[in-house]
């Protein structure tokens, strides 16, 4: 029997000292796409980054691919196949589109198993066409677009996505359905949360409502889409401006691990710009960089920022 990508079980994890998860049951099976849905980011963003091994601050059971990772760190986690696409990339303006795809990753040769560059450009045309182009010259959808072919370059299989749609117009969240439903096929496995229970169900095979720090798994991601919306009186995307410095939010668990990558890269077949800001949701907060691309170490300090 094939092992799951992933299995979580009984999941407990704190930030500033103050419990936020209190029992994730979850799997990923291998070429499967699987929505974690929640109203509070906070706690869908803590379940990424116990995965990849950002918060020591938990307990209970991680299996990546069999292999037990609750007591590793975040190198060694990355070193079992599973990232989080990058939602700022780090362009060598110097060099060109092609040049920067094929700078040395912090994996190579570790992993093993990434695509190669025609498969990369069968995946993403628009850098097939910008690829003599200098980086500095490439736009911000150009840019994120490379940032997630560096991933897959990279041998990573198991991928994190968090608030997948988030700021994305309807027939761009649609599109983006299909770049997912396209990584599948080519043996990717996918968890990626949403607080919006509007997103398009179909992209995922199952779902999982988070609440309260404890994950239900539900037939289909569109019943747990219907139980998110109908469980909350609250507006259903976070008001971002209430994630305040004096409210003790860390700007790093704040941010969104979501990936404008996968969404630029589906811009030709949406037939419109999309409107890409700096920060996850315009408000001034970072992006979080996946640890394996040796991002600075966390220190903030964070509390739950709804009620």
């Amino acid at each position: 029997m094939t092992l799951p990508a992933l299995e979580i079980t009984g999941l407990q994890a704190s930030e500033n000292r103050t419990p936020i998860l209190h029992g994730v049951d979850l799997h990923v099976a291998t070429g499967e796409a699987v929505a974690l849905l929640g109203r509070h980011g906070a706690e869908l963003t803590a379940t990424l980054r116990a995965v990849l091994g950002d918060n020591p601050a938990r307990s209970g059971s991680i299996r990546i691919h069999g292999v037990e990772s609750i007591g590793l760190d975040a190198y060694a986690v990355s070193h079992l196949g599973v990232a989080a696409c990058p939602a700022r990339p780090d362009i060598v303006s110097g060099l060109t589109c092609e040049e920067n795809l094929l700078l040395p990753l912090p994996l190579e040769g570790v992993l093993g198993g990434g695509l190669s560059l025609t498969e990369i450009y069968e995946l993403f045309p628009s850098l097939r066409r910008c690829r003599s182009a200098p980086g500095v010259n490439l736009d911000e959808s150009q840019q994120q677009m490379l940032a997630l072919a560096r991933v897959l370059r990279s041998g990573a299989n198991l991928l994190l996505f968090d608030q997948i749609c988030a700021g994305l117009p309807g027939p761009a969240a649609r599109t983006m359905g299909q770049t997912i439903t396209a990584l599948k096929s080519l043996g990717y496995s996918i968890l990626f949360t949403e607080r919006n229970p509007d997103f398009p169900t179909d992209v995922a095979d199952r779902g999982y409502l988070l609440e309260d720090g404890v994950a239900q798994e539900q037939d289909t991601a569109d019943s747990a889409a219907s139980l998110l919306a109908s469980a909350s009186d609250s507006p259903r995307i976070l008001d971002a401006s209430r994630l305040t410095s004096s409210q003790g939010v860390s700007a790093h668990i704040a941010a969104s691990l979501t990936p404008p990558a996968l969404a630029s890269a589906v811009m030709e077949a949406a037939g419109g710009v999309l409107d890409t800001p700096d920060t996850a949701d315009g408000t001034g907060v970072p992006m979080l960089t996946p640890a394996y691309a040796q991002a600075p170490a966390l220190t903030d300090d964070y509390t739950d920022p709804l009620p």
